[in-house]
């Protein structure tokens, strides 16, 4: 990774459409251009986040999937 995560959502634990609600209502309180790490083990969220990024101009930058949960980051559009 090669960029600065201003913060971090922890969605683990709810499902859909928990974590892409949680995830709005935390970019919202952002700047353009930050970073927001998401953490969900809801199988849903790793398709869902994307698509919600690219439809709200958000930036999809990288899906890292561990053992038990994903992280998903994502910029703030401007």
């Amino acid at each position: 990774m090669d960029f600065h995560i201003n913060k971090t959502l922890d969605a683990r634990g709810l499902s859909c459409p928990m974590p892409s609600v949680k995830t709005a209502l935390a970019l919202e309180g952002m700047e353009a251009g930050q970073i927001l790490e998401v953490l969900t083990d809801d199988p849903v969220s790793k398709k869902d986040l994307p698509v919600w990024a690219q439809s709200t101009g958000n930036e999809l930058l990288c899906i890292k999937e561990e053992a038990a949960s994903v992280k998903i980051y994502l910029k703030k559009a401007s």
